[in-house]
């Protein structure tokens, strides 16, 4: 049996926040699973690469700026039926009623830990896998 390849797109507007978002992924962040990661720095990229590629799973930043992921989460909701899995970094848990108003599929909090990290991705990719 091989390995699921899926693409994740990264965002965030500061490089080292996308490096830490890769990190705690990883390449394979679960049995059957490989991950292969696309980035963008700012919303017109984001939305560009999302039109252009196939992505699996968007993983974004929610302290970005000037455009926050909960915003982008939710633009691209709005604006595909067909629109990818989200999963937000918020800095506070108690930033979660936004991640429900923003109809994000899963939030995480920084410091990104890489084991939970990993499975809330391998399970937002198992669960919403292509038929």
């Amino acid at each position: 049996m091989s390995d699921r390849s899926c693409t994740i797109l990264l965002y965030s507007d500061d490089p080292q926040v996308r490096d830490r978002m890769r990190l705690a992924v990883g390449t394979r962040p679960a049995p059957g699973l490989q991950v292969e990661f696309v980035e963008a720095s700012d919303y017109a990229e984001c939305v560009r690469l999302v039109d252009d590629y196939e992505i699996d799973l968007l993983l974004l930043d929610g302290e970005a700026s000037p455009g926050g992921g909960l915003g982008i989460a939710r633009q691209i909701k709005d604006d595909r039926e067909d629109s990818p899995p989200t999963c937000v970094v918020i800095a506070r848990a108690a930033d979660r009623w936004l991640a429900a108003y923003a109809e994000v599929d899963a939030t995480l909090v920084h410091p990104l830990d890489p084991v939970t990290t990993g499975t809330t991705v391998a399970e937002l990719l198992r669960t919403h896998a292509p038929a």
